[in-house]
């Protein structure tokens, strides 16, 4: 088939791009939020095509994954006024945790009868009121990078990206004592100058900005992974975490309870139990590598890339028939 969707969450995309279908990824000039085009930082197939409004207009598609409100009108108008879920078969694929007035938040496609709304995880699909549109949940799948986990340096990862200004979503608030209980080095965009506004000596939190090939050997490197966060969807920093054999130290909230078994990790909405959990890592290397393999092995069975690309599979059959 020939899939229409945007460049959007590179992770995500990564993973679906695996399937043995033609992908056709908007481009636009200056390649902003609605034409990314293909990824840079990410490594996708030949079967991703970037394709212009103006070819698009013309161009077979069978089926379009929305991601965001907005696109449904931006599709209908760039495919010469055929219309997602009416002229051409669509899902509308949601990426986050609803927001606002939760568990009251109403999505954008609620009642909707002529698309799938397919979630990512069933803790977002219990929390969004939906209304009579039918939903699925499809979980992440992960391409796997290897088992690489060293855990030579007695220093927590943390994976988040605009830490500072996401402020209590991501957990960042917490940071300051767990930051007493480990050293932390946070991994992403935009967070330099994150030790200064969390009161923390540049020692015991450095930034890191680093590309995706580079990311998880660095990852790996560390003994634990600290997943702080208090309201966001299921991070795929944490499954690929796991996935590189790294043990959990997680706030018990959202589908982080779901994802990460016992003897992977500890979860708990207590800081405080964080924070002993990080020393005890620290001060055990090898509970932390028996832990860690755990996680490993609870990722390929959950997160794997064949289940997620089979349950795709499986909808695209469906929703196109």
């Amino acid at each position: 088939m020939n899939i229409l969707l945007w460049h959007v969450h590179g992770s995500w995309t990564t993973a679906f791009v695996q399937g043995p279908h033609h992908y056709l990824v908007p481009v636009l000039p200056g390649r902003g939020s609605d034409g990314r085009g293909r990824a840079r930082t990410y490594t996708w197939p030949g079967t991703v095509t970037e394709i212009t409004p103006r070819e698009l207009r013309d161009a077979p598609v069978d089926l379009i994954v929305l991601q965001r409100p907005h696109e449904a009108e931006l599709a209908g108008r760039w495919l010469g006024g055929r219309r997602p879920g009416r002229d051409v078969p669509a899902v509308y694929l949601e990426h986050n945790a609803p927001d606002g007035d939760v568990p009251g938040t109403r999505h954008p496609c609620a009642d909707r009868d002529d698309l799938t709304l397919v979630h990512v995880t069933h803790f977002n699909r219990l929390f969004w009121d939906s209304g009579r549109a039918p939903t699925t949940v499809i979980a992440h799948g992960v391409v796997d990078p290897g088992h690489r986990y060293t855990g030579e340096l007695a220093r927590a990862a943390v994976v988040v990206n605009e830490p500072i200004r996401r402020g209590r979503h991501t957990g960042t608030d917490l940071l300051p004592a767990l930051g007493t209980a480990a050293p932390l080095d946070v991994f992403g965009m935009r967070t330099e100058g994150l030790a200064r506004h969390l009161g923390l000596p540049a020692d015991r939190c450095r930034a890191h900005d680093l590309p995706q090939a580079e990311l998880h050997t660095a990852m790996a490197r560390r003994r634990l992974y600290l997943h702080p966060v208090r309201w966001t969807s299921l991070g795929l920093s944490l499954l690929e975490a796991m996935h590189l054999g790294m043990p959990v130290v997680a706030l018990a909230t959202t589908e982080a309870v779901e994802a990460v078994p016992a003897g992977a990790g500890v979860l708990s909405t207590r800081p405080e139990v964080l924070a002993r959990a990080a020393r005890g890592y620290l001060a055990d290397p090898d509970a932390a590598a028996e832990d860690g393999a755990r996680a490993r092995r609870a990722a390929l069975d959950g997160y794997g890339l064949k289940r997620f690309l089979d349950d795709w599979e499986r909808l695209m059959e469906e929703v196109t028939r």
